[in-house]
């Protein structure tokens, strides 16, 4: 006879860590906006936060298999809403990635695609019962996700569109993916790397180029990084005093979405910023716990999913703010403004806790 799932076995130290993290967030962004024209974002990050954990709590109660047996249909809903920002979306910073909601705000489908694709690959790969992947399911699993990926990518949003290759690339793995697969693709993708560089657009190239000499554009494609790595500087160890800051005098762009992390670094200095990435560490631990314990091997790569997009955002973002990546307009998970990436990391962790209260039902 099944157990009756309890909320008793809720990750509750987990959510403790997440929403310590979202609080965090929420004071820097209140810090970094509030002499900007963005002054009271942070309030609006709240209702987003709490729209997240309401969310959350609804789809931890809704069995995950019953997802899997409708993830076709939800799958094909998304490119739906793909589609449908070509048509309909609102264009910004020549970009069209959003579509208007009633109320005024913005929702960003491409946040929402990478929770289905975490669940489609994890349907497909948990019906596979040989240990080594054969050539027609790694093609397979590469047009399910390569598909919406290709979509973003032509909005064009380039960052959200590379999240989606941390989804596929942890499925195969754990689906049995053989050396030889990965070398071929490896050697495939760096023979289409000229043909990319001649498609993209000229400030893409820009962004890719301008992290490993920032100091020869200073006031151009360098100056974001340039900026950025003099605010995590001027922190020193403990932080730096808010009056006379990179980010109170806005010279740091975006302080409250993409460069939260060197915002947060200038004002907290070295142990803040080792503080904050210790609780992200903490977090992908619990979840890859979550994931040891997981019932069955979809349960198993729906939370180890969530563990290769989250881990990728952070490091992807850390990395763009110290000058080690190229910026790419990746948010930091739990931290960043921005109310469709919230929304996502809190559906996502509420499919973690979803598989981890099941871990005991028969």
């Amino acid at each position: 006879m099944a157990r009756f799932v309890s909320f008793r076995d809720f990750d509750w130290t987990l959510l403790f860590l997440v929403l310590l993290i979202c609080g965090l967030g929420v004071v820097e962004i209140h810090s970094a906006t509030q002499h900007s024209k963005f002054a009271g974002a942070h309030l609006k990050q709240v209702y987003w936060i709490l729209g997240g954990i309401a969310a959350m709590f609804g789809l931890s109660i809704v069995n995950y298999h019953v997802l899997l047996e409708r993830v076709h249909w939800m799958y094909i809903a998304s490119i739906a809403s793909l589609i449908s920002v070509f048509l309909i979306g609102q264009r910004y910073l020549g970009a069209r990635r959003w579509i208007k909601m009633p109320g005024g705000q913005h929702f960003q489908p491409s946040e929402l695609v990478k929770l289905i694709l975490i669940l489609a690959v994890a349907k497909y790969f948990s019906e596979m019962r040989q240990k080594e992947l054969a050539w027609e399911d790694f093609l397979k699993a590469g047009a399910m996700v390569g598909v919406p990926m290709l979509m973003v990518l032509a909005q064009p949003d380039m960052g959200t569109a590379l999240t989606y290759i941390p989804i596929a690339v942890m499925a195969l793995f754990l689906g049995g993916m053989r050396a030889r697969q990965a070398l071929t693709v490896l050697v495939i993708a760096g023979a289409l790397l000229p043909l990319a560089w001649h498609k993209m657009k000229p400030y893409q190239k820009d962004r890719l180029t301008s992290f490993m000499a920032p100091e020869a554009d200073r006031q151009g494609s360098g100056y974001q990084v340039n900026q950025s790595l003099i605010a995590v500087g001027s922190g020193g160890l403990w932080g730096s005093s808010t009056q006379g800051s990179q980010t109170h005098y806005g010279y740091l762009p975006v302080p409250q979405t993409d460069f939260i992390f060197a915002a947060w670094s200038e004002e907290r200095g070295f142990v803040g910023a080792l503080f904050l990435l210790l609780l992200y560490f903490m977090v992908l631990m619990r979840l890859t716990q979550n994931a040891q314990t997981a019932p069955d091997r979809a349960g198993a790569f729906i939370v180890m999913g969530v563990v290769a997009v989250m881990a990728f955002h952070i490091l992807v973002n850390v990395g763009m703010v110290v000058g080690f990546m190229p910026v790419t307009g990746i948010p930091l998970p739990l931290m960043s403004y921005g109310g469709s990436s919230v929304l996502f990391m809190f559906l996502a962790l509420g499919i973690v806790m979803n598989v981890r209260m099941r871990r005991f039902v028969n």
